[in-house]
């Protein structure tokens, strides 16, 4: 008896597994879409935004330097497939003033259109011991790699909402997926953004708004480059394992991802988010009918 519901909870896994790439969305068409990138003067996010503009997307990169965007800009025009392709600079730090960054995200969807994607990527490393770790590095951490993301997400939702479509993406780590020795600061808030991700797409499903989580690995970075200098012995020994991604490599992968990578449980979570999507489904719509039947009043 035992086997033949052991069977049976395997072929349901199987089968949900099997499904899902039936009930992920169909791939965004970067062909004339404008795409925000923040985090794009460096490392990941401009590979992202090389990838994107190969697409022949429109991009907005958005970093606090102004002279690495200059430089970033010219690197990314150079892999332009026509001539009406464009690239703007901003320059702001996205998890300073939440007002700015709507200022500066509005400015560029009157220059460029409405953000058809939005590519989360600012954010920095530290590692050490947890008591050797400054307290308010913390909260930096904090600040920079999750406020960093809500700023700009919670920017252009509206629009998107509006429009019925649209395509965010959080750049996090594998240290945001397993917690690590040294990384006491820094894993927590990328933890965070897998967290954000999974309540944010419950609530942006309905509205053809599909959320991506990318947990790259150690990747040949200024930033990774800059942390290796103060990384503790055991956090060295233990990156050591895995290697070193290159940017363009980790770029490719998180451009064609479409949804969430699912794991295990995460294929069986299937089973209840269908529910769960149900129930926000049907609220919305009683929302709407109550909206209209208003109006009418």
């Amino acid at each position: 008896m035992l086997l033949v519901v052991a069977a049976f909870i395997v072929a349901f896994v199987l089968l949900l597994y099997m499904i899902s790439p039936l009930i992920s969305p169909k791939p965004l068409k970067l062909n004339g879409a404008h795409v925000v990138v923040t985090g794009g003067s460096s490392g990941i996010g401009k590979c992202i935004a090389m990838e994107c503009y190969k697409h022949g997307a429109f991009i907005t990169l958005v970093a606090r330097d102004e002279h690495k965007l200059v430089q970033a800009k010219k690197e990314v025009e150079k892999c332009a497939i026509n001539d009406k392709q464009v690239v703007l600079c901003i320059s702001v730090d996205v998890s300073k003033d939440y007002n700015q960054v709507e200022s500066v995200i509005k400015q560029a969807q009157e220059k460029l259109g409405p953000v058809d994607m939005l590519v989360n990527c600012a954010g920095t490393s530290i590692s050490g011991k947890f008591e050797e770790v400054e307290v308010d590095r913390f909260k930096k951490m904090m600040e920079v790699n999750y406020l960093g993301s809500v700023y700009p997400t919670r920017a252009v939702i509206t629009t998107m909402k509006e429009r019925r479509m649209g395509r965010i993406m959080f750049v996090s780590s594998q240290a945001g997926l397993i917690g690590l020795f040294g990384y006491t600061a820094y894993s927590p808030s990328k933890f965070a953004l897998r967290g954000l991700a999974e309540a944010l797409q419950m609530e942006m499903k309905p509205y053809n708004i599909y959320v991506t989580v990318a947990y790259p690995p150690d990747t040949d970075t200024p930033g990774f480059a800059e942390e290796n200098k103060t990384k503790p012995l055991e956090t060295k020994l233990i990156s050591e394992t895995a290697g070193v991604c290159q940017p363009e490599q980790v770029a490719k992968i998180v451009v064609k991802d479409a949804i969430v990578t699912m794991g295990l449980f995460r294929t069986i979570a299937l089973f209840y988010l269908g529910s769960f999507d149900s129930i926000i489904r049907r609220c919305m719509i009683q929302r709407e009918q109550s909206k209209a039947a208003d109006k009418r009043e």
